[in-house]
């Protein structure tokens, strides 16, 4: 296991745990994050990843990246 921050773009991973606080949580798994769900990295930029889950294309940064674990 380990943070999607440490995902190379273009591999697709599937999510373990989503950490953090329970309202980070909650803001993650409304944005596509769940546990058992499929996440791809497109691109990474300065720690900042661009990832696509659920047929959808989501923006995070890499304190955010760091608390989700694939």
């Amino acid at each position: 296991m380990m943070p999607l921050s440490m995902v190379k773009p273009g591999e697709t991973n599937t999510i373990k745990k989503v950490g953090g606080k329970e309202e980070t949580r909650k803001f993650l798994e409304n944005l596509g994050f769940v546990t058992g769900g499929e996440v791809t990295v497109v691109s990474e930029i300065e720690g900042n990843l661009i990832v696509n889950v659920k047929d959808s294309r989501v923006a995070i940064g890499k304190d955010m990246a760091n608390r989700i674990m694939v």
